[in-house]
């Protein structure tokens, strides 16, 4: 798989939950891919401050990443 068809998987997963995101006055932008395994994301809105983001980030997020592309290992919040 290439780069640009990581990042277009990772994009697809992203939209998927971007509107529960968008729902509670967040967002979340892809940063980067490290060494096809690793994603960066920045939570953006009111996921900032929001005290469960990292239970988002795990259970919402990353879930819905490695369902698109299972070879990511590990996804974290920038």
């Amino acid at each position: 798989m290439t780069d640009k068809e990581l990042q277009d998987k990772i994009e697809i997963a992203l939209d998927e939950i971007r509107p529960f995101l968008q729902s509670d006055g967040g967002d979340i932008s892809l940063v980067s891919i490290d060494d096809g395994k690793i994603v960066k994301v920045q939570l953006e809105g009111a996921c900032v401050g929001c005290s469960v983001n990292q239970m988002t980030l795990k259970s919402g997020v990353e879930m819905t990443i490695k369902k698109h592309a299972p070879q990511i290992e590990t996804v974290l919040s920038v």
